[in-house]
């Protein structure tokens, strides 16, 4: 089924501002929440499309992307980066607090604060963890898999997590009886109703620590090194950001991990510009070659291949190497290569040299005589976009 456009599904405009996309997603967030309209699937489906769309417009990074590629940018990637369709747990998890902001009657009703709809786990979850990722044109070709050593939050190893000293200093919670959450009655507009908080006692953990573990001091985590597997796809653009669900920082007292965020850095190459798929190498032959024709070698991303200069080559013409180009994260296919020739012109001569070019100075065929079939600067690069 096609995607609806996301600056559609929130009625703003595409150069809306942060502010204005934020309010426009909490309005139809307001009029779609299962909770005033339970058993309709028609508004659960509305609630779960105005999420994604302002889980891609509220991030800088994601907008950017949906801007210039549209859904399939943002559409999620394989290997276990997360994307796609969000379910009721990880809209409530992620975006509860959006109503919460300024303390209004619906900071509770949509799950202001972190609390709201609880997802099953306890405690308090983990951040999110940043890293830079910097790749080689060779690597983004091919995808590859990067051990990185990332320090971070762990789950302490001496009380598992809990933050308690041992199994009997850990009871369950007077004040939710073990559930880790309170049920409240709030009078509104839309008249009385009733909500589900985080338990003010334990926090949503449904237990309460009498004596903390002497380690972590009742954190449930402690500082250390993971080494994490990231398995990078081919195609991927600098700037891009991939994540890892649950690879960040642990949380406290067994709250689930953050999340890992992944920015694409791309490496200087020596030979190579990259422009979208394609990839660009300047070529530099002599007058003598380009006039006659001569056959040289090139690079490649799979290695070195032979091109056949035709004569009466002129300068700034780009010759085309289908599929040597690069991947891409969401299409098939690959770009192509394209080899811009550059004519050298030597900086000395000798006496000789100089004697031959003087003969032919005023020789008719050397005397520019350009027709339409030679290009001009404009119509060659209109040529290498193409």
């Amino acid at each position: 089924m096609t995607k609806r456009d996301y600056y559609e599904i929130l009625e703003v405009a595409k150069n809306a501002d942060a502010d204005t996309i934020k309010k426009a997603y909490r309005k139809i967030a307001m009029k779609y929440h299962p909770d005033r309209n339970p058993g309709d699937k028609a508004a659960e489906d509305k609630f779960k499309e105005a999420a994604e769309a302002y889980e891609v417009l509220s991030d800088a990074d994601k907008r950017a992307r949906y801007d210039r590629y549209g859904h399939d940018a943002v559409s999620g990637n394989a290997r276990g980066f997360q994307g796609g369709a969000m379910n009721m747990d990880d809209i409530f998890s992620q975006f509860g607090d959006i109503f919460g902001d300024d303390g209004g009657p619906f900071s509770s009703f949509f799950g202001g604060g972190g609390g709201g709809r609880r997802t099953g786990q306890t405690g308090q979850k983990g951040t999110n963890l940043r890293i830079k990722v910097a790749l080689t044109l060779e690597e983004i070709a091919t995808g590859v898999n990067k051990k990185i050593k990332v320090k971070k939050q762990v789950k302490c190893h001496n009380c598992a997590g809990t933050g308690a000293k041992d199994a009997n200093s850990v009871k369950t919670c007077g004040t939710c009886q073990g559930s880790g959450y309170v049920r409240q009655v709030r009078n509104t507009f839309l008249g009385q109703m009733q909500t589900t908080a985080v338990c003010p006692t334990c926090h949503g953990a449904g237990k309460t620590v009498t004596a903390t573990c002497h380690v972590c001091k009742g954190e449930g985590v402690t500082h250390d090194a993971e080494t994490i597997d990231i398995d990078i796809p081919a195609g991927v653009e600098g700037g891009m950001q991939l994540s890892m669900r649950g690879k960040g920082n642990s949380g406290k007292n067994g709250g689930p991990a953050g999340d890992l965020l992944i920015t694409i850095e791309e490496l200087a190459h020596e030979s190579f510009t990259r422009d979208g798929m394609n990839i660009i190498h300047d070529c530099y032959i002599n007058f003598a070659d380009a006039a006659l024709g001569t056959s040289i070698e090139v690079p490649t991303l799979d290695g070195r291949v032979k091109v056949k200069i035709p004569p009466a080559t002129q300068a700034g013409k780009i010759l085309r190497l289908k599929g040597k180009g690069l991947p891409s994260v969401q299409e098939y296919g690959r770009g192509d290569q394209l080899i811009n020739i550059n004519i050298w012109t030597p900086r000395e001569l000798t006496a000789e040299e100089k004697a031959i070019l003087e003969k032919l100075r005023h020789a008719p065929n050397f005397q520019p005589k350009p027709t339409k079939e030679d290009k001009g600067f404009f119509e060659r690069m209109k040529e290498m976009f193409q």
